[in-house]
C-alpha cells in the first residue's frame, strides 16, 4: 500500500481490489456524473522470437513524485475535475497483471475522458519510469514505449 497520499507506486502487480475500490467509493459523490478508466495490463509480446513473460520496472522515486505532482496539478488546472486516482507497478509484474491504473471523475463524461487520456499519455512520455521485459527464457532488454 501507498505509505503517502501523493504515492502512487505499489510494489508489484496493482491488486484488483483496490481498483475496485476506488472506483466503489465515489458513489457517495453526488456532484459526479462521470468516470474514466485505463487499466495498463502486461502482454506476452514476441520480440525477436521471444515471449515476455513479466516486466520488472524501475522508479526514480523522488524525481517521479515531484514530476507526478506537476502533472496532477496542471491537469487539476485544466479539466474541471471532481477526483484523480493514478497508480503505477514497481518491480516485477506478470503477464495479465495489472500494472497501470488511472482513474478520473468529473460532472461530464468529456472532461473524465480527455483529463484521462492527457494523464495516460503524460505519464508514460515524461515520468522517469523503466521497464525490463523478461523473457519466458529468462533473459532480458529494456522496454521502448511505442
Amino acid at each position: 500500500m501507498n505509505k503517502e497520499k501523493n504515492d502512487i507506486f505499489m510494489q508489484g502487480p496493482i491488486p484488483p481490489e483496490r481498483i475496485a475500490t476506488s472506483i466503489a467509493t465515489h458513489g457517495r459523490k453526488y456532484d459526479i456524473g462521470a468516470h474514466s478508466i485505463f487499466l495498463g495490463q502486461i502482454r506476452a509480446d514476441q520480440v525477436d522470437g521471444k515471449t515476455v513473460r513479466a516486466i520488472d520496472y524501475s522508479v526514480n522515486r523522488e524525481l517521479a513524485l515531484s514530476k507526478m505532482a506537476e502533472i496532477r496539478q496542471a491537469v487539476f488546472d485544466k479539466y474541471p475535475l471532481a477526483c484523480m486516482h493514478v497508480y503505477h507497478s514497481e518491480g516485477l509484474v506478470q503477464v495479465g497483471e495489472i500494472c497501470f491504473f488511472v482513474f478520473t471523475s468529473s460532472a461530464h463524461r468529456r472532461v473524465a475522458i480527455d483529463a484521462c487520456e492527457e494523464l495516460v499519455e503524460r505519464i508514460k512520455k515524461e515520468m522517469p519510469i523503466w521497464g525490463k521485459e523478461i523473457f519466458e527464457d529468462d533473459t532480458h532488454q529494456w522496454k521502448t514505449n511505442r
